[in-house]
């Protein structure tokens, strides 16, 4: 089963023939550094024309207070990109990764300033609990900063051992996170 709009679309593994479910997946995208909005953009492009991704919904960008970390930080601009796919979460985590690099994302101080920084939150049913892979992402049920906009474009998503989207927003509520109004992310295509 999968969260994808028809469960029943597959794929076939070029490598193995084996099928694989397409899966909805959901990363969060933050940026504080730099051009925060050209950041986000650039992370949505460059996640969305990999192959075997198929852009769904970008969620509206929100601004909010960094979470941890050095003090004295700039705000962060965040939003989520959902779409759906063939790809592992391993493969979805280096895509990440990658993208991260591509920004500048240096990995100095936990939770420091960044230029971009793109966590893989969700793959649909999937859990994985590996040193260098939790999924689903082990901070959802306390940051806002990703529930609200994530609630914004797939509020019924049902992050497995944790319940609905937005039932996780209305819990945590949405204290410290404001729409920005003047600035919004598109899907090429």
């Amino acid at each position: 089963m999968t969260n994808a709009p028809n469960p029943y679309i597959v794929d076939t593994d070029t490598l193995t023939g084996d099928l694989r479910p397409l899966r909805r997946a959901a990363f969060a995208l933050g940026s504080n550094l730099g051009s925060r909005r050209d950041n986000l953009q650039g992370a949505v492009d460059a996640l969305t024309e990999a192959p075997e991704v198929f852009p769904v919904a970008v969620s509206p960008v929100y601004e909010a207070d960094p979470v941890g970390g050095p003090e004295q930080q700039p705000q962060f601009l965040n939003a989520v990109l959902i779409v759906d796919t063939t790809l592992s979460v391993h493969t979805l985590l280096d895509r990440a990764l990658a993208t991260e690099d591509a920004f500048g994302r240096e990995r100095e101080v936990r939770w420091g300033p960044r230029s971009l920084d793109v966590d893989l939150l969700a793959v649909g049913d999937r859990v994985v609990d590996e040193p260098a892979c939790t999924i689903p992402h082990p901070r959802i049920a306390e940051r806002a900063f990703v529930l609200v906009p994530w609630a914004d474009v797939d509020p019924d998503f049902p992050v497995p051992g944790l319940g609905r989207v937005a039932d996780l927003r209305d819990k945590v509520g949405s204290a410290g996170v404001t729409r920005v109004a003047d600035f919004s992310l598109h899907l090429s295509g």
